[in-house]
This record gives structure tokens, sequence and C-alpha cells, in this order.
């Protein structure tokens, strides 16, 4: 169902669960991603396949749908001889799709406009170094228009979403002002610095006294770089903590594939094949308890975290709430 309440109002009343890695899901479906513009091509060919996935999702416990808008840009849509006014037609049905597939659910279900870094653009694995050699200015450019497009197809929140530098964040942040919806930031990180490497310190800092960012974390990263990245997040901005981290495999971006497989397409929300069912991960519900002690409100998955994984971790929440 569509919320009653913003998204804001829910995280001061508790935690909520995200969705796992979009093209997981699509994967899973029998969906051909190994195109540049990769699940934001459905958005075109196979729409269906996407509202699918969100509704995999749903059913799998997720309270929040974030679109397949990681990767749809105006310039890769242009790359792919798809005009400006049909592009702005795919970015705001990237929204529909996700409202779409939780209108029967019987809980609130909030949709996130995902808003990826310059580098997915790019398809070639440069959002998880960033400096990119564009300038803050340039960077706000390029966000603005797919900004706009996405917030005024009405989603409870924008996700600035695997930014892998404070420059690109600046720039996001620059970008989103004034567009009317909530955001959230979400940085790429590797240890205790961004993949660029800057300070964690300096990089959340940047969102501590924006208004209209209703949470801040991590995404894309290894779960045991998210724990700590957790308390820093909170402690420095004082808002609800977002993460989503992969399952803690080693993705090669020159090879285009995942450490130890034989091969893949991409990383960034959950571009990829799936895992082996034997393949040890370091995503686990267990984690939960620690996440939520240190200021974590939004939980869930990125590459390579499907359905089965959001289940677990939406009984583990569950059991958390009827703890307390």
């Amino acid at each position: 169902m569509k919320p009653v309440r913003t998204l804001a109002a829910a995280l001061g009343e508790g935690s909520l669960v995200l969705d796992g890695g979009l093209s997981d899901q699509l994967r899973a479906q029998g969906c051909d991603l190994s195109d540049d513009l990769w699940s934001a091509r459905l958005l075109a060919d196979a729409p269906q396949q996407i509202e699918a996935a969100h509704a995999a999702y749903v059913r799998a416990g997720a309270q929040v749908l974030i679109t397949a808008s990681y990767q749809a840009t105006y310039e890769g849509f242009a790359h792919r001889g798809i005009g400006r006014d049909r592009a702005s037609e795919l970015l705001a049905d990237s929204v529909t799709l996700a409202r779409r597939a939780g209108a029967e659910a019987a809980r609130e279900i909030w949709v996130a406009a995902s808003v990826g870094p310059y580098g997915a653009m790019l398809a070639d694995g440069s959002e998880y170094r960033g400096r990119y050699g564009l300038s803050v200015r340039e960077l706000e450019r390029f966000h603005r228009p797919r900004i706009e497009t996405l917030a005024a197809a009405g989603p409870d929140v924008l996700a600035l979403e695997t930014v892998p530098d404070t420059d690109e964040a600046q720039a996001l942040l620059g970008a989103a002002e004034g567009c009317g919806v909530p955001v959230w930031l979400s940085y790429t990180i590797a240890g205790d610095r961004t993949r660029a490497g800057q300070p964690l310190t300096e990089a959340f800092a940047l969102a501590a006294g924006v208004d209209d960012v209703i949470a801040v974390g991590v995404n894309c990263c290894d779960p045991s770089d998210a724990d700590d990245a957790i308390a820093l997040a909170a402690t420095i901005t004082a808002k609800p903590v977002v993460v989503y981290p992969n399952t803690g495999e080693k993705w090669d971006a020159q090879a285009r594939r995942w450490a130890g497989e034989g091969r893949g397409v991409g990383e960034g929300r959950g571009e990829g094949p799936l895992p082996p069912a034997t393949h040890p991960s370091p995503f686990s519900p267990d984690r939960l308890r620690t996440w939520q002690s240190t200021g974590a409100r939004l939980l869930g998955g990125c590459c390579r975290v499907g359905p089965t994984r959001i289940t677990e971790l939406a009984a583990a929440l569950d059991a958390e709430r009827g703890a307390s």
C-alpha cells in the first residue's frame, strides 16, 4: 500500500527493511543484463520484469523498494539512441513500477528513486574509484536533470547511493537541493574511507547540517566495513543510518566478475551473477542487533543479496520488535 506516513516519520518510530540487489533478482528471472545499461535497459525492453523483481522483494518482506534508475541517465540512454523525452518517460517509469509492485501489500511500502554515481554511466567500474577528473560543478550539472525528473515522478525519497567520494556527494546534495523530495546519502567504502580514500568523518559531515537528508550511511561494501561506519555516521550526523552492504565477496571491475567466479557483468545495485549456494557470506541477520544498536534504521542488502536473505533480515527484525 502507498504510505500514509513520510519515510522520515516512519524512521522516527523504528527500523525498516530495504530490498536487496535488484539485478540479482532480475537475473534469477532469466533476464540478460550484459548491456552497459544493465538493469536500466529493461525499463524500455521489459518493464514487467522490473515490476516482478520489485514484487519479489515485497513478498520477501522489504518495506522500501529502490528503483531501477541506478544506471539510468540521459547520457546513457542517448548512447542507445533513446531521445531525451523518452528517457524522461523511462526515468519516471522506474518510480511507477516500484510503486505498482507495492500497491497490493498489506503494509506501507516506500519507494526510493535511485540516483547512482557518475561512474555508473561509464560502465567501467569507475564508480568504485571516484575522482573522475570533473569538478563539483560539472558533476552537479550532470546529476541535476535526472534528479529533477525522478523527483517529479513522486518517490518518497531519493537514494543518492554508491557514492565513491566527497566531491560527488557535494555535487549530489547540491543537485537535489530544492527538488521537493527528501534524500538519503550512502557511500560505498573500503575500511574507514570512501573508495576515493577520503576519511569517512569528512564524508559523513557533509550531510550533518542538511535538513533534506533524512538518513546517511553506506552501501555496496563489505558487511564488516559497515559495522564501524554505522556508528560513525550516527555520531557525526545525528541522523538515522542507512546500511545495505554486499555479501562480502570481492568484485574485480577490470575483469567484470566476482572473485572466484567464472564471469559477471557489474556491481552496483546488485549487478552480477548469483552466488553459489555453498559460498560463505559475512552478510547475516545476526549483525542486525549490532547495526540497530549503533544507529541503523534502514537495513537491507546490495550486490549478491537476494530475496531469501531479505526474508531472513525481515524475520530477524520482526523478532527484535517482538522482543522489545
